[in-house]
């Protein structure tokens, strides 16, 4: 699978022992944090559960459970702004996830923003959901 732009998915090889050996939340989630590739910018934290993560792996492409609509969605479909696995890691208790990526669009958020995290504490700026 490969964008408009020619980049090209890179599965990533996972035993379903790893896949099985996270530990997901009580709800079957675990958070998945996304950082690019070369900048080292952590651009989003999604929900994965176990389908999420094993489509991820296979197909090379981030995906999420949305817990609020209560359905998987696969990064960038809508927005553009899709995001292709470089590589994936597990914490040392496997309870969080970390993927570098390209990230292609304009970024990740959904604000129109690189980065989900563009503002900070102590910057006078008005705090709440966007």
């Amino acid at each position: 699978m490969s964008s408009p732009g020619g980049v090209t998915a890179t599965p990533i090889a996972a035993t379903h022992a790893e896949i099985d050996a996270v530990a997901y939340d009580a709800n079957g989630l675990a958070p998945a944090v996304i950082q690019e590739q070369g900048t080292g910018t952590v651009l989003m934290v999604g929900w994965m559960n176990r389908d999420a993560l094993a489509r991820t792996l296979s197909t090379g492409r981030t995906w999420f459970w949305s817990r609020s609509r209560q359905e998987y969605w696969c990064k960038g479909e809508t927005s553009g702004g899709r995001q292709w696995v470089r590589e994936a890691y597990y914490d040392c208790d496997m309870d969080v996830l970390l993927f570098v990526v390209d990230q292609e669009g304009s970024g990740a958020c959904h604000t129109g923003e690189r980065s989900c995290f563009f503002r900070a504490f102590g910057s006078g700026v008005t705090p709440g959901p966007v």
